[in-house]
C-alpha cells in the first residue's frame, strides 16, 4: 500500500515537522540550544529577554520574579512573571504547527531557578541591592551569567561577585551595552594609540535629577502591597521599610538603600568607556576630589540629583563625573580632543574619525551585539566583552564618588588593595550590613 493510500484509508494526519525542530534551514535544534532562566523580568529584564529569544541558539527555559505582574515599571507599563512567561512562551508557539507552546516555567523565588540542572546561563536583571547574592549563588552552580549594570550595590560585594565567578570558571558579561557599539569603540582605539597625543582629562557627562520612570512619584506614601507581590522578598538583604508604589519597581534607584541614583545608574555606562579609553580597566584611581552635590529631598528618594567629583588616576589623568557636563565622554589630549555619545561621534579635527588602527597598533575587543557576544563566549568558553573584573573596576568609581559625595570630603584610594586610606568612616562604607537571613556566606 502506498504511503497516501495509508494514510486516506486510515484517517491518519500527515505530521509536519517544522525545519526549526530538526536544525535545518539555518535552524538550530532545541536540544542543541543553550538553555537560560531568566531572573528579573521588570523592563530590563524584559527588553534583554526578547534580545536574547532572537538568538536562535538560546532556549528560554525559566523566568522568575518575586511580582507577578503589576504596573509601576517603565512609563508605568505593567511587566511580571506572567508577562515574561507568556511572551516566550507566545515567541516559540510561533514555530509550532499547533500555534501552542508550553515549556516556559514562571519562578518567584530565584534559588529555584539556579538550582536546575539543565540550565546553562542566566539572565540576571534585578534591582541594585539584588545584584551581589544571585550572581554568587548561580556562579557557585555553575552557570553563566548576563548580569545588568551596574554590576554591584557596593565595591565589597562587586569583589566577592567577581571573586565568585573567576573561581568557579564562569563566563559572566556585564549589560554594559556600550562596548558593543563601533562608535565607542573607534573613540578608545583614537585614545588608545595616542591619535589626540598624551591623555589629559577625561569628561563624563551623566544625567542628574530623579526622573519619575514608573509615574508613581507622587505615591510615596505607605499603601497595601499589591496582590502577587512578594514586598519583603523583593526587600531582601535591604532594610525592612513599608511598601509604597514610588519604592519599587523602577524608581528604586533612586534611594541610596537600593541604589545609588542616576551615579550608578550611568556609572556602569560612561565611566566604563573612560576606563576603556585610559587603559584602566583593570585599575582604578588614587583619589576623589573636589566633590559637590545636592540631594533629592523627598519623603522616600535620596540619591544625588546634581553632583560633581574628580577621580585622579596615577598617571595624572583626571576623570571629572558631572551632571553639568555634555553627556557622553569627552577625551581630552595635549593634541586635541574626541567626544562620543550613543549614536554620535565628534572630534577636533574631521580626519580623526577616519582612523583605523594599524597592524601594529592597539585593536580593541570588538563586539557588534552584546548579548550574540555573550552566547559566543558561552559556547566558546572566552572572554566577553564586558567581563566582571572590569565591570567591578568601572563601577567602582561611581561607588567611590557617591561615597566622597556623602561625606562631603576628598578619600584617598589604593585600587591595588581596594582600601580608602586614612578614612575609617569611608572605609566602612564599602559594604553595607544584609538584612537577616540573607549573606553573601549563605548564597
Amino acid at each position: 500500500m502506498k504511503r497516501r493510500d495509508f494514510l486516506t484509508t486510515t484517517g491518519v494526519a500527515p505530521m509536519f515537522i517544522p525545519a526549526a525542530a530538526l536544525g535545518r534551514d539555518g535552524h538550530v535544534a532545541p536540544s542543541n540550544r543553550i538553555t537560560m532562566g531568566v531572573i528579573g523580568t521588570g523592563n530590563q529584564g524584559t527588553g534583554d529577554m526578547k534580545g536574547f529569544l532572537r538568538d536562535e541558539r538560546v532556549q528560554v527555559v525559566a523566568v522568575c520574579d518575586v511580582n507577578k505582574e503589576t504596573p509601576g515599571y517603565w512609563d508605568g507599563a505593567i511587566a511580571g512573571r506572567e508577562p515574561a512567561r507568556a511572551w516566550v512562551e507566545w515567541h516559540y508557539a510561533r514555530d509550532k504547527p499547533s500555534g501552542i507552546y508550553h515549556g516556559c516555567t514562571a519562578y518567584d523565588d530565584f534559588r529555584q531557578v539556579t538550582a536546575r540542572k539543565d540550565i546553562d546561563a542566566l539572565l540576571i536583571a534585578v534591582p541594585d541591592h539584588w545584584h551581589s547574592i544571585p550572581v554568587v549563588m548561580a556562579a557557585r552552580a555553575g552557570k553563566d551569567i548576563y548580569g545588568e549594570k551596574p554590576l554591584s550595590l557596593t565595591i565589597a560585594e562587586g569583589r566577592a561577585m567577581s571573586n565568585a565567578v573567576k573561581a568557579n570558571n564562569r563566563v559572566f558579561q556585564c549589560g554594559s551595552q556600550q562596548r558593543s557599539d563601533s562608535r565607542f569603540r573607534k573613540a578608545c582605539e583614537i585614545v588608545r594609540n595616542g591619535r589626540i597625543g598624551k591623555l589629559q582629562r577625561v569628561l563624563c557627562g551623566l544625567p542628574g535629577g530623579t526622573p519619575d520612570f514608573g509615574k508613581d512619584a507622587d505615591r510615596q506614601d505607605p499603601e497595601p502591597v499589591p496582590e502577587g507581590f512578594n514586598y519583603d522578598f523583593w526587600l531582601g538583604p535591604a532594610p525592612e521599610a513599608p511598601y509604597a508604589p514610588a519604592r519599587c519597581f523602577v524608581n528604586f534607584r533612586w534611594i541610596l538603600d537600593y541604589s545609588g541614583g542616576q551615579i550608578t545608574d550611568w556609572g556602569g555606562h560612561h565611566p566604563d568607556i573612560a576606563q576603556w579609553g585610559m587603559g584602566t580597566e583593570l585599575t582604578g584611581p588614587i583619589a576623589i576630589k573636589n566633590g559637590q552635590a545636592e540631594w533629592a529631598r523627598e519623603k522616600l528618594w535620596n540619591t544625588a540629583v546634581d553632583y560633581y567629583f574628580e577621580a585622579h588616576y596615577e598617571t595624572g589623568v583626571k576623570l571629572v563625573v558631572s551632571s553639568r557636563l555634555r553627556q557622553g565622554v569627552t577625551f581630552e589630549g595635549s593634541d586635541g580632543w574626541i567626544w562620543v555619545n550613543r549614536g554620535a561621534i565628534e572630534a577636533s579635527t574631521a580626519s580623526l574619525l577616519d582612523y583605523e588602527p594599524g597592524p601594529n597598533e592597539i585593536h580593541l575587543y570588538k563586539s557588534d551585539n552584546h548579548q550574540r557576544n555573550f552566547i559566543d563566549c558561552v559556547i566558546s568558553r572566552s572572554e566577553p566583552i564586558a567581563p566582571i573584573e572590569q565591570a567591578h573596576r568601572s563601577i567602582s568609581i561611581a561607588h567611590l564618588g557617591n561615597i566622597s559625595l556623602r561625606l562631603g570630603r576628598d578619600i584617598r584610594w589604593d585600587p591595588k588593595e581596594e582600601k580608602i586610606i586614612g578614612d575609617d568612616t569611608a572605609q566602612r562604607m564599602l559594604s553595607r550590613p544584609m538584612r537577616k537571613p540573607w549573606s553573601l556566606e549563605l548564597s
